[in-house]
């Protein structure tokens, strides 16, 4: 039902023009318009919504909370007006301080904090300081990787853990890894370039270099951790989708006393050949219920990155769920994606 227009007053213009400031080509008052149904009208210090009565409420709860996160001092990026609306449709009785002040770390060089900046982001930290074994699930571009980084930096700091180790299956090396020129660390950084920036967003470099150089972080493939125990670590996995079962169960079975693991990965984007089973997806479904793991699920609704690689995503996904189902009716046949377990973890 049409609501008659609700104007609303704000004791102070700066902090509300940094809300409602500009995004991309138009203003977030025309981004509020197509997303949210509701015309917002900007004059001074009033705002004017104009729209159904529940979006219009939906809209006032957002800027009365954005507003105060602003004034606060809450440094706030174009994007956070969308992702604040985001969580409130989920949760309309959340509160945007909660999920947008919870400080993990300061980068290195900025103002701007690494905090959440969405539920399902909010609600994987918090499954990362209570859990000692967490899974995070979904598209790429949702912070499964980078936050579980700055959690582990954060817990090395606070001296929870003695040090870290990132690491990841280099598949596409396959076993001509060995033959390639130089030491291990040249022959397998192009496969983990993503860890060694989101290290050097969070750390001057040459402290990364420091603790590099003695041992405090560690960069390996995952191959390097056959034989290992793992005590008063911080462990992350990522890019877990590419494991066999037989590796997954082989990184699982290292953690050891004080350690906090961590496993990130898209079932949905396996590179495995050879009709190999994803041991992501196997452990997501053997380990349902065990105690003492969390799984955090992610979605394209959660992606961070350009709005465009959202509707990439979800492209993909309509295109993939054609194909199964055609497959189901008999009528596609050929074929089928890797990801097709996905369904199992979900």
């Amino acid at each position: 039902m049409t609501a008659a227009p609700v104007k609303l007053t704000f004791d102070d213009h700066v902090p509300l023009q940094l809300v409602l400031g500009s995004v991309g080509e138009g203003t977030a008052a025309d981004d509020l318009a197509r997303t949210a149904g509701v015309a917002v009208h900007l004059r001074g210090n009033e705002v004017t919504l104009d729209g159904e009565a529940d979006d219009v409420a939906l809209v006032e709860r957002l800027l009365r909370q954005m507003y105060s996160l602003a004034k606060g001092g809450t440094p706030l990026a174009p994007a956070d007006l969308a992702r604040g609306l985001d969580v409130l449709r989920r949760d309309p009785r959340a509160d945007l301080r909660g999920v947008f002040e919870d400080v993990i770390l300061t980068k290195s060089g900025s103002r701007r904090p690494i905090a959440p900046r969405s539920l399902a982001q909010k609600r994987y930290v918090d499954n990362l300081r209570r859990y000692d074994l967490t899974f995070g699930v979904g598209p790429a571009g949702t912070g499964k990787t980078y936050l579980a980084v700055a959690m582990g930096v954060r817990n090395l700091l606070d001296k929870r853990v003695r040090r870290i180790i990132l690491a990841r299956p280099a598949i596409e090396a396959g076993e001509s890894l060995g033959f390639l020129p130089g030491t291990m660390e040249e022959k397998v950084s192009p496969y983990m370039r993503p860890l060694y920036d989101a290290l050097h967003d969070m750390l001057d470099p040459e402290k990364v270099m420091r603790m590099m150089e003695h041992g405090v972080i560690e960069i390996a493939p995952l191959a390097y951790m056959r034989g290992r125990t793992l005590s008063e670590t911080y462990v992350i996995l990522d890019e877990a989708q590419n494991t066999t079962i037989e590796q997954m169960k082989m990184f699982l079975t290292r953690i050891g006393t004080g350690t906090r693991a961590v496993v990130t990965g898209d079932p949905s984007q396996t590179d495995l050949v050879d009709g190999q089973r994803s041991g992501l997806a196997h452990a997501l479904k053997v380990l349902r219920g065990v105690e003492g793991i969390a799984v955090a699920n992610f979605t394209a609704a959660d992606v961070m990155r350009h709005a465009l690689v959202q509707r990439i995503i979800l492209a993909y996904d309509r295109d993939q769920q054609r194909r199964a189902r055609r497959s189901r009716e008999g009528e596609g046949g050929g074929e089928r994606s890797n990801g097709a377990d996905e369904s199992e973890v979900h």
